[in-house]
């Protein structure tokens, strides 16, 4: 049954970083005179439903634990390349499943690090639609549509569909792994990615080897093994492909995300139109590792919203078509508004920063996570 909770958004630093370049390809630089947006953000309801929130700390907070260097799964081969499925799997993601690979394409890393987003809702800024699980699992995995934004070039508009595995490390911490499709401003405008993101590496990772248009459906399965490494894969020409395998540490189990997810340039305010986006066959392992089970209404579930009241930001709309596993987001129709205004943030600082190409690897080695608030990006593999 769902809990209503207040929102809490995801730390991040405003600042821009340079991606260094790995191959022959020249870095893209970010829109010149743009400021960054607090990219990555997450709704991240109190575990303890109506619980008063924690205040931010005033000292510098606490690092999380340093993880133990990620093994790189043996004996997968590298994925060729191929077209999108054309059948669903029937079988759970995994290095024993018959055909599984590792993704070995080029990918676009891009290193842009973010401020705390401003609360409220307004045509600029970040709209989350879905759900987080109240209770620790092993892993989320569903299938997601994609569709074509009105994203603009040389912006840092962004449209996301996505699951994610977290864990609130306390001190200001958040670990997590996050895995889906997005459409953005400042890589490779006009064009839909496979992507991920993981906290021990911080940078979005694009999957230009698999290659979306709007109307696709993508499988995505992240999971843990029984060592607490957290994997992403998609399934792709009929096999499941590795993105990234990440020794996280937030143990074996964590708490689950579905999200279509969208943010709108705070410095070039405008409606982003997102057609309807539907997520369906959501499922959720056991922390005992029992076998995988739907995201149903039995499932301890907080979204923000009370029982029978429609999740609305920005001019978009979450509907269930069944709680929790299957639902659509986009424009709420007839909906021109932009949801309740707030008081404008204040301009951000200038970004710098980039886009590079560089090799897909197998698995990353993890990195102590520093000792101040989350930075989004998303990296996989090392």
């Amino acid at each position: 049954m769902p809990v209503k909770v207040r929102n809490a958004t995801r730390w991040g630093a405003l600042t821009a970083l340079t991606a260094l370049l790995a191959v022959a390809a020249p870095a893209v630089s970010a829109p010149s005179g743009v400021a960054a947006p607090a990219l990555r953000p997450t709704t991240a309801p109190a575990l303890q439903p109506k619980a008063a929130p924690a205040p931010r700390p005033k000292a510098t907070p606490e690092a999380a634990p340093v993880p133990r260097p990620t093994p790189t799964p043996a004996g997968l081969p590298a994925c060729p390349a191929g077209p999108a499925s054309t059948r669903p799997p029937t079988k759970p993601a995994g290095p024993g499943t018959p055909g599984a690979c590792r993704a070995a394409g080029r990918i676009l890393e891009s290193g842009v690090q973010l401020s705390r987003p401003a609360t409220g809702v307004t045509p600029s800024g970040y709209h989350h639609l879905g759900a987080n699980s109240a209770g620790e699992w092993s892993g989320v995995s569903g299938r997601i549509s994609v569709v074509d934004g009105s994203i603009r070039p040389r912006s840092y508009d962004f449209i996301a569909g996505r699951f994610m595995a977290k864990r609130n490390m306390g001190g200001g911490q958040i670990a997590w792994l996050e895995a889906g499709w997005a459409e953005t401003g400042w890589a490779g405008p006009g064009r839909q990615h496979v992507y991920t993101f993981n906290t021990n590496t911080r940078t979005w990772q694009f999957y230009d080897q698999y290659l979306l248009r709007p109307g696709d459906r993508v499988w995505l399965d992240l999971h843990s093994d029984a060592g607490g490494v957290w994997a992403a894969w998609l399934w792709w020409n009929n096999r499941w492909n590795l993105l990234t395998a990440q020794r996280l540490p937030i143990g074996a189990s964590a708490f689950m995300e579905q999200y279509v997810e969208v943010h709108v340039d705070a410095s070039r305010p405008t409606l982003v139109d997102v057609p309807e986006v539907t997520v369906d066959n959501v499922q959720l392992r056991p922390a005992d590792g029992g076998a995988a089970r739907y995201w149903r209404d039995d499932v301890p579930t907080l979204t923000g919203y009370d029982p029978g009241q429609q999740q609305r930001s920005g001019g978009f709309c979450l509907n269930w078509v069944n709680r929790y596993d299957t639902w659509t987001a986009g424009d709420c129709l007839g909906d021109l508004g932009g949801g309740e205004p707030e008081k404008p943030p204040s301009p951000p600082a200038a970004p710098t920063p980039s886009v590079t190409v560089t090799p897909s690897p197998s698995v990353a080695a993890s990195r102590p996570s520093p000792s101040r608030p989350s930075l989004l990006g998303g990296l996989l593999g090392g």
